[in-house]
């Protein structure tokens, strides 16, 4: 996959076609609102969702891990999506995902969900950070509101943007949107959806999909 390299507050960031950024100068892979469980806890109400998603996503977490030689794995919010996330079929997976990664610090800003979900078991080693983390030039958080002193990365929206064609053609891909107080990161999760952004002249709109990142042109 090709990834998109932009200049934001004096760094270097990657944005990647699997809905996740890289900061190479930290060695970090960033991603926001993964919701481990969510399509476990629909089926508990009755809901006919789709198997397989929390696999999916694990498995796309392990391929960027690999491929960018990560040092951290930085989750903004939202890691895991309910209690019935912590049942020990889907803890047993992440347990052994979490061993494929042993040498990876991961570190979670808590989000709303994860507030209701419950941490991550202490065996998964990973750490939890109150919002905001500030760490660099940036303010890593889920929610995504402003801070008086950095420029924040944030999820919480699930951001997608709408492409509209000459004759009503409609599509939707998530994006990320880069602006000079708060960025948000698409959601990465498997079964996740998305909320249609309308963002103002002064934010840069990078979408992702078909194996690459590309700018909008407004």
């Amino acid at each position: 996959m090709q990834h998109l390299e932009i200049e934001h507050c004096g760094e270097t960031l990657w944005l990647l076609p699997d809905k996740a950024m890289y900061w190479p100068a930290r060695r970090a892979l960033l991603v926001a609102d993964v919701h481990i469980g969510k399509a476990a806890s629909y089926r508990a109400l009755n809901q006919p969702v789709p198997r397989g998603t929390t696999d999916a996503t694990l498995a796309r977490l392990d391929a960027l891990l690999t491929e960018h030689a990560c040092e951290q794995l930085i989750v903004l919010g939202d890691f895991l999506h309910a209690r019935h996330a912590q049942a020990p079929a889907i803890i047993a997976k992440l347990k052994a995902w979490r061993d494929r990664h042993a040498q990876v610090q991961m570190i979670l800003v808590r989000g709303n969900h994860d507030r209701h979900a419950g941490d991550p078991p202490a065996e998964l080693n990973i750490e939890i950070k109150e919002e905001p983390w500030l760490y660099g030039p940036f303010a890593l958080q889920h929610e995504p509101t402003a801070n008086p002193a950095h420029t924040v990365l944030a999820g919480h929206v699930h951001p997608v943007y709408v492409l509209r064609g000459r004759a009503r053609q409609r599509l939707r891909l998530p994006c990320f949107l880069i602006n000079k107080e708060v960025c948000l990161l698409p959601a990465f999760g498997e079964f996740t959806g998305g909320w249609t952004v309308e963002p103002d002249a002064a934010t840069r709109v990078f979408l992702a999909g078909a194996e690459r990142v590309w700018a909008v042109q407004r």
